[in-house]
C-alpha cells in the first residue's frame, strides 16, 4: 500500500465521486478507478458501495479513511522535520490546544517567535483535554497547551498561566440578579451543574464542594463548552468552566467562583515518549525563557 494510493483514496472518499476526484487529482478517471479496485484487492475488503451517482464508504472504508489521514499527516510532519534540520529553523510546528486561555497564549508566543524565525509555519489544533493528550501521545502534535492535572508519568511540562473558574448563569436566574460580581461556592450548592466531562475536572469540582462539607449536583458532563452554553441558555443548569471560555452572551451572566476562589493552571507540555524535533525544542525554550522573564 503506497502513500500515493492512500492520498488518492482520501480524495475519492472526500468527494464520493470518481470523476470529481480525478479532476482534483489532475488525472483521468479509468486509472483512478483501477487504483481503488487494486487497493480493495490488496486489502481483501470492499471499501466503497458504488451507486449510480456517488460512492458510499463501507465500515472498512471509514476505518481506512481515518488511518490514512493519520498516516499522511505523519508523512507531512516527517518531511517537514527533515527539511527543518536541513534549512535551520523552518518547517511547521504542530500545536494542540485546549479551550480557554490556550489559544491566546499560543498567539502571543507565535507572534514573538516569528520575529526570530520568520520561515516557521504553524498548525494549530483545538479540542478537549483528552483529545489533545491523545494527539500528543500519537505524535500528531509536537507540543500541547493543556490544563492541570495531567499524567506526569507520560507527559512533561511547565506552568505558563492561571485563570479563575467561573459560573455561567442564565440571565433570568436569581443568582444572576444578585449585585455581587463573583459568586461564593456555597451558593452553587443544590444547583444543577453542567461541568467539563474530563474525569480529573469532575474530581476537582467534587473536592471543592467536599471542602465546604457539601456535594455538587452534577446534572450533565460536557466535553465541549459550546454545548454547555446551549444548555445553560435554556435554563437547564449552571455551567462551570474556565473564565476565558466565556464569550459575551446576552442570555448568560459570568461570575468568578469565590470563597474559596478556584483557578485553572495551563501547562506547555510534551510527551516523554517522543523525541522533540529541533524546531519544537527551540519553541519550547523560547516560551520558557519568555514566561520566566515576564514573571514578576
Amino acid at each position: 500500500m503506497e502513500l500515493r494510493t492512500l492520498h488518492y483514496f482520501t480524495i475519492v472518499a472526500q468527494e464520493k465521486n470518481i470523476t470529481r476526484a480525478a479532476e482534483i487529482l489532475n488525472m483521468s478517471q479509468p486509472p483512478l478507478s483501477n487504483q481503488m479496485r487494486n487497493l480493495e484487492e490488496e486489502l481483501g475488503v470492499q471499501l466503497f458501495i458504488r451507486g449510480k451517482r456517488h460512492l458510499t464508504l463501507t465500515e472498512e472504508g471509514e476505518v481506512l479513511l481515518r488511518r490514512a489521514r493519520q498516516i499522511l499527516d505523519m508523512e507531512e510532519k516527517t518531511v517537514q522535520e527533515i527539511a527543518s534540520m536541513r534549512n535551520s529553523m523552518s518547517g511547521t510546528l504542530h500545536l494542540a490546544l485546549v479551550e480557554g486561555r490556550a489559544p491566546y497564549l499560543a498567539a502571543r508566543w507565535i507572534a514573538g517567535f516569528r520575529e526570530e524565525f520568520p520561515l516557521v509555519r504553524y498548525n494549530l489544533w483545538n479540542g478537549s483535554s483528552d483529545d489533545v493528550l491523545e494527539r500528543l501521545h500519537k505524535g500528531l502534535a509536537d507540543l500541547a497547551i493543556i490544563a492541570t492535572p495531567y499524567d506526569n508519568e507520560r507527559v512533561e511540562g511547565f506552568s505558563v498561566e492561571r485563570e479563575p473558574w467561573v459560573a455561567l448563569i442564565p440571565r433570568e436566574h436569581s443568582l444572576a440578579q444578585e449585585p455581587e460580581s463573583d459568586i461564593p461556592l456555597n451558593k452553587l450548592v443544590g444547583q444543577p451543574l453542567i461541568v467539563p466531562s474530563r474525569r480529573s475536572r469532575i474530581q476537582a469540582i467534587r473536592r471543592w464542594f467536599h471542602e465546604i462539607g457539601e456535594e455538587p449536583d452534577i446534572l450533565c458532563e460536557m466535553s465541549n463548552y459550546i454545548d454547555a452554553v446551549a444548555l445553560t441558555e435554556q435554563g437547564v443548569g449552571i455551567s462551570i468552566f474556565p473564565q476565558t471560555t466565556y464569550t459575551p452572551n446576552d442570555l448568560l451572566v459570568s461570575k468568578p467562583i469565590s470563597q474559596p476562589p478556584h483557578q485553572v493552571e495551563y501547562v506547555l507540555a510534551w510527551s516523554k515518549q517522543q523525541t522533540l524535533p529541533e524546531l519544537a525544542e527551540e519553541f519550547r525554550n523560547y516560551v520558557q525563557d519568555t514566561e520566566l522573564t515576564d514573571t514578576p
